[in-house]
């Protein structure tokens, strides 16, 4: 008898979630958005600085707290994200992903703790996609 594995649950990083968009537009520009304080406020948070730096902490105006742990100019930040009163942190990632004229834009989020949260992280992560496709593209190209 096989055991199902519920949804999102892997073997080393709790419950994981991820999204992901096709932009129509280059690289370049999705990344200086979304590192920008307009696109960081979108998908990290109010008043979000994140230095370009292995090991440098953050902290956003609801205080959520983190440090990067991972950053490649123009493709990926990978980072802690601890919530108010969470007592645990989880890992974001948000890449940059050329394809042809346009970018694939993806938000992951793992070591989330049970399927409710990783709902949760979902609803939450296609509406910052929705934000973000709001800010950069005309109404019609979204």
């Amino acid at each position: 008898m096989t055991r199902s594995t519920p949804t999102g649950l892997t073997k080393d990083a709790g419950y994981e979630i991820g999204v992901s968009r096709t932009l129509p537009l280059p690289p370049g520009a999705v990344w200086r958005f979304l590192t920008g304080p307009e696109g960081l406020a979108l998908w990290l948070g109010r008043d979000a600085e994140v230095t370009p730096e292995r090991g440098s902490a953050y902290r956003t105006g609801d205080g959520t707290t983190g440090e990067v742990r991972g950053y490649r100019e123009g493709s990926r930040i990978r980072l802690t994200h601890r919530p108010p009163g969470s007592e645990r942190d989880s890992t974001v990632q948000m890449t940059v992903t050329p394809s042809g004229e346009r970018t694939v834009l993806r938000f992951h989020q793992e070591r989330l703790t049970s399927a409710a949260e990783r709902e949760d992280r979902r609803r939450h992560w296609r509406s910052v996609m929705d934000d973000v496709a709001a800010a950069l593209l005309p109404e019609g190209n979204r």
